[in-house]
């Protein structure tokens, strides 16, 4: 478990980080995307999808990911969200993208 703050001052507790999107189910949620180097974590990227294995699997942002991590360890972590929950998954991925300055993607 990874835990990840938002501008809110709210913690998001993640699953993982996996190496591998193949342990990722394809289910809705919101989806950080890690380096690890040097014995600690780097957030370069958040989103948030219906599918999260499909979307981090087939993502365009795969180049500008293994960009920022050269010489480290590319990693996925995944909240899993419900329907009609709020925060929703929107919500929560504006949140954690406010408070971190991310190479890749747009706030």
């Amino acid at each position: 478990m990874i835990e990840l703050k938002g501008c809110s001052g709210k913690v998001y507790k993640f699953e993982g980080p996996y190496k591998s999107p193949d342990s990722l189910e394809d289910k809705s949620g919101v989806y950080v995307i890690l380096c690890y180097k040097n014995g600690k974590y780097y957030v370069i990227d958040v989103g948030e999808s219906r599918e999260v294995r499909d979307r981090v699997s087939n993502h365009e942002r795969v180049d500008c990911w293994e960009k920022h991590c050269e010489n480290g360890i590319l990693m996925v972590a995944v909240l899993y969200t419900y329907y009609g929950k709020k925060p929703s998954r929107m919500d929560i991925e504006q949140d954690i993208r406010c408070y971190y300055t991310l190479p890749c993607g747009e706030k």
